[in-house]
């Protein structure tokens, strides 16, 4: 069952093994450098302590000055093998005692722990009256330099060491249990480390009566108060061997399970997960609802000109209407106003359109301060359920197109098909009427000229037709005329409607040209960093072992 239960933990911590480093992949150039720094770590750790020796379980041995750590050494081992500390180069050097050697090396070499003294098989370190090489199970035990040292390359020591062993054993006096640089410096920020924490209250033999017991009660509340009230506190006595029996028998079924450095990873990874949980939120970032990202195409829309674009499509369906529509006696005047299309460069057929660009005028500060105000908005409503530096990369991410928009919003106008809006089927057919009607008053106005000169001449002339009592060619002069300028208006009014009908239509396909830009510039930025975002926050969660 043991087995199992170890095949089970190996599985689940290298899952969250993973997901931590898939955060830490999908975090990099998003969370500033020093806030990765403890997942790099972890992960770096984490491969070198795998690769090395399974079968032995390393424990160290903390504490401040005073506190009777190599005393207590000596009594689990049974030995005086701490009095080896006074022969040591120098007292920062940690000690390491060993039980089943073969295949330490290189651990010890990663710790960096060179004074290393190996007992024999028959030493006692009592594991319920039996040594850890009874079972195979391997044993380091390290003797660390007070933590609470003037020295600082012995604190380094302490702190390097309490990153990288397997148990955190740490041994408290009477006097100093209650340390701020103990709690605040170390259990306080190794909160999620329980699991591989124990606790000696030595040098009880200095104490009285009930002192024992309401001084462990106090050790076991300040615990709690730093987030490990499953800790156990074993209160000890070096010097008499009170308590050992139960200490030595939780280090021994810590040994004998060989989860110990499993445990301590998986404390590493959920205390640098919960580290990198700070930057991710309660629930998922989702895209802006279909509403915001109109406001951003109508907003872009109007920043970049398409309303001048749909005016000049209104405006020369209108003057080509006329031109083919119009009195033929007037219509020539309205081919001396210009082209609006032509003049901002949409009607040119013989420009490449893949290369082309409008004649728009260039935005000025008032249409840059719209645009930046429409990707601001965008990237405010992305970025809403969003806090910290994923707010600020969001955000950017909406931001970041907006020095080439323009240009881009732009090129999409000029590529925008508008030669459907320029002609219409009923044009013919009014321009044939016209002539017609045209070469009805001509005609007329010639017969009446004819007859004139033939009176004038004092000249016989032929009968004149009559229709209804008026004169053939008066009907025929007035007629086209009259008839020509009506149809002219009736033109006029028809061309306004479907001008009407076309710049609406322009209008639509020029928002969708605009959208299409916004969608590739901004929204799918947008998108892509939201998609990440919540990679990272599942990430997270998972490496936490919440997944």
């Amino acid at each position: 069952m043991s087995r199992h239960k170890g095949k089970l933990a190996e599985s689940a911590v290298q899952n969250q093994l993973e997901a931590l480093d898939t955060a830490r992949e999908l975090a990099v150039g998003r969370l500033p450098e020093q806030d990765l720094r403890a997942a790099y770590e972890v992960l770096d750790r984490a491969s070198t302590r795998r690769s090395l020796s399974a079968a032995h379980t390393v424990v160290g041995i903390f504490g401040p000055t005073g506190s009777g750590k190599s005393s207590l050494l000596n009594a689990l081992t049974g030995t005086e093998v701490a009095r080896v500390a006074a022969r040591r180069p120098t007292t920062s050097e940690p000690l390491a005692v060993l039980w089943k050697s073969e295949g330490s090396g290189p651990l010890l070499d990663w710790l960096q722990v060179a004074q290393r003294h190996e007992l024999p098989d028959h030493s006692r370190l009592a594991f319920g009256g039996r040594t850890s090489a009874d079972d195979g199970d391997g044993l380091i035990l390290l003797d660390l330099p007070d933590f609470d040292s003037t020295a600082a390359s012995h604190r380094e020591v302490v702190e390097r060491l309490a990153g990288q062993v397997d148990v955190l054993l740490w041994v408290v006096d009477p006097q100093k249990y209650a340390d701020a640089a103990l709690h605040h410096g170390f259990l306080r920020r190794m909160s999620t480390h329980g699991a591989v924490t124990m606790v000696a209250l030595n040098q009880t033999d200095r104490l009285i009566g009930d002192d024992v017991d309401q001084v462990t009660a106090s050790l076991r509340g300040i615990l709690a108060d730093e987030g490990l009230p499953s800790v156990a506190v074993h209160p000890v006595s070096a010097a008499t061997g009170a308590g050992l029996d139960q200490l030595v028998t939780e280090i021994g079924q810590t040994v004998k399970r060989r989860q110990a450095a499993t445990a301590r990873l998986t404390a590493d990874v959920t205390a640098a997960a919960t580290q990198l949980a700070g930057h991710a939120g309660p629930t998922d970032a989702v895209l802006p609802p279909k509403a915001a990202r109109s406001r951003l195409v109508e907003r872009l829309a109007g920043a970049v000109g398409t309303e001048t674009v749909v005016d000049a499509v209104v405006g020369s369906y209108r003057r080509d209407a006329h031109a083919a529509t119009g009195w033929p006696v007037t219509r020539w005047l309205g081919k001396l106003r210009p082209d609006p299309l032509r003049r901002l460069n949409l009607r040119r057929s013989d420009v490449n359109a893949a290369v082309n660009r409008t004649s728009l005028p260039t935005p000025g500060p008032a249409q840059r301060a719209a645009m930046d105000g429409a990707l601001r908005e965008y990237a405010d409503a992305a970025a809403q359920s969003v806090s910290g530096p994923w707010r600020e990369q969001i955000r950017g991410a909406a931001q970041g197109a907006n020095e080439s928009l323009a240009d881009g919003l732009d090129q999409a106008i000029a590529q925008t098909d508008l030669r459907w809006g320029t002609r219409s089927w009923w044009w013919p057919v009014i321009g044939l009427l016209q002539w017609l009607l045209f070469a009805a008053g001509v005609a007329g106005l010639g017969w009446l000229g004819v007859l004139a000169a033939l009176g004038f001449l004092q000249l016989p002339a032929p009968e004149t037709p009559m229709v209804e009592g008026f004169p053939l060619p008066t009907l025929l002069a007035i007629g086209g005329a009259v008839l020509g300028i009506a149809v002219s208006l009736l033109s006029a009014v028809a061309a306004k409607v479907s001008a009407g009908s076309r710049g609406r239509r322009a209008r639509r396909r020029l928002h969708a040209a605009v959208a299409q830009v916004a969608a590739r510039d901004v929204v799918a930025p947008v998108e892509a960093e939201i998609t990440r975002y919540n990679g990272f926050r599942k990430a997270v969660t998972a490496a936490r072992g919440r997944g």
